[in-house]
């Protein structure tokens, strides 16, 4: 099954200072709790976070790739037990020259064994994380 969920906030700082918030290996580790970055080659930068997943321990590796105008795209690494595929993306947008919309929005399918209910509210828990984290970090900057 295929699942999108999206999230949205207005921060009140330019598209500049956003984008260079997103750039910061910080920004990428505070998406999500106990997170570290094992790679950084090409631009590209790979994380590894400890999970409870479904009553067991996991490891979780994302890719984040920045994108030309700020943003940045990410993806899951998956390993096929519950993913198939999951992919997301942060864009930035001008309200006006001092406020910012960022947008955080993630797309994937799962197995066709996993029932869409036992994913769908820890995904939608996750991204109000990653939003309260991006938003925390830009209202700093």
């Amino acid at each position: 099954p295929r699942m999108k969920f999206e999230n949205e906030f207005v921060v009140r700082r330019p598209v500049e200072a956003c984008a260079s918030v997103l750039e910061s290996d910080a920004t990428i580790t505070s998406l999500f709790p106990d997170t570290e970055i094992v790679s950084n080659a090409g631009g590209v930068r790979e994380t590894r976070t400890r999970v409870s997943a479904l009553g067991a321990e996991t490891t979780v590796r994302f890719k984040f790739k920045s994108r030309p105008g700020g943003g940045m795209r990410f993806e899951k690494i998956c390993d096929g037990k519950i993913w198939r595929s999951l992919e997301g993306n942060i864009s930035l947008a001008a309200v006006n020259p001092e406020t910012t919309r960022v947008v955080i929005a993630m797309d994937g399918s799962t197995r066709a064994l996993v029932p869409e209910f036992t994913i769908k509210a820890p995904m939608k828990d996750q991204l109000q994380q990653m939003t309260r984290a991006l938003r925390a970090r830009m209202e700093q900057a």
